[in-house]
């Protein structure tokens, strides 16, 4: 089967589409038939090399997140899905992978997948599984956004950030968008009240909100004094400067900033369903790649700049 893989840490071209042998599920996995991934964050920083201390050193190492596709072969004891089913989800993000999501094949256990919402293609539903989780688990966990709370979604306009404005309106909240002002009526049409100019407008010129949620990862302190009392933030984008600024938020006042990494389950994907079966989320996807142009797949989602996400087709179904 064909997979895309890293071949030595940098930039894209790094990324190589290579033959390598189809996986067999185990007991309690699951083959699935690959239709598309989408490329996130935590790829491209596994690619440049910023996280080897869970990747390793040693290559090729797999690439691709998340995946939506069909069941192909089931191991022993899998219950909850068959044959046929068509599933999403993703392989695990703090374990080395040879062969990631954007494979034709991937095997992961069976409580990391859950259906495929039937109004999705799999190019859509790759689009949603990564942001869709990490907005839900922020918003709805980390947060605990209530019905008429005042929320300010920061980097609005990418595939975390445009499914937290769907949802943090699906909540009830009044919701604030800050992205580049010709996103404006994309975010306007995804349920946000306000769509801020992050370019012009200034954090200390906006607010209170009760929450923040944040997917840039920098200049945290600056969005956290506009909590109202009582408000939170979390933030799903790191740097090193914005490891700090956790540290010191916990410490020095009772407005902390929280942070996670995403790694959902069945059940986490299956509330996901709820909210698209709902009509209250809909995927948002800006280019579609074939899998041997991965590498431009990755630098189009590394320029930025766009609404929703990069997402890589790899089986029959192009959506």
């Amino acid at each position: 089967m064909k997979a895309a893989q890293i071949t030595g840490f940098g930039t894209p071209d790094v990324l190589r589409v290579n033959e390598v042998d189809r996986p067999a599920p185990a007991a309690g996995e699951v083959l699935v038939s690959v239709g598309a991934s989408s490329v996130n964050g935590h790829d491209t920083i596994v690619r440049a090399g910023g996280l080897k201390i869970v990747s390793g050193r040693r290559f090729p190492i797999g690439v691709g997140l998340d995946f939506a596709g069909v069941v192909v072969a089931t191991g022993a004891g899998v219950r909850g899905v068959a044959e046929g089913d068509r599933v999403w989800g993703t392989v695990h993000p703090r374990e080395r992978h040879v062969v990631g999501g954007a494979a034709e094949y991937v095997v992961v256990p069976a409580t990391r997948l859950g259906h495929v919402p039937s109004s999705l293609t799999s190019v859509e539903a790759a689009a949603l599984v990564v942001g869709g989780v990490t907005a839900l688990i922020a918003l709805r966990d980390a947060v605990r956004v209530a019905v008429g709370e005042r929320v300010l979604v920061r980097g609005a306009a990418g595939g975390v950030g445009s499914a937290a404005v769907q949802l943090a309106h699906a909540l009830g909240a009044h919701v604030t968008a800050l992205a580049r002002d010709r996103h404006a009526d994309v975010l306007r049409g995804l349920g946000a009240d306000v769509v801020l100019d992050y370019g012009t407008a200034a954090a200390e010129g906006i607010g209170p909100f009760d929450a923040v949620v944040d997917t840039v990862g920098a200049d945290l302190g600056r969005f956290r004094r506009r909590l109202a009392p009582g408000g939170r933030m979390v933030t799903v984008g790191l740097s090193p400067g914005g490891l700090v600024e956790i540290a010191a938020s916990v410490v020095h006042g009772p407005r902390r900033i929280r942070a996670f990494s995403a790694n959902p389950d069945t059940a986490v994907l299956d509330d996901l369903a709820g909210y698209v079966a709902s009509g209250s989320l809909r995927p948002v996807v800006d280019g579609v790649f074939p899998l041997d142009g991965i590498s431009s797949a990755h630098r189009a989602f590394e320029r930025g700049g766009v609404v929703g996400k990069q997402v890589v087709a790899v089986g029959s179904e192009r959506g």
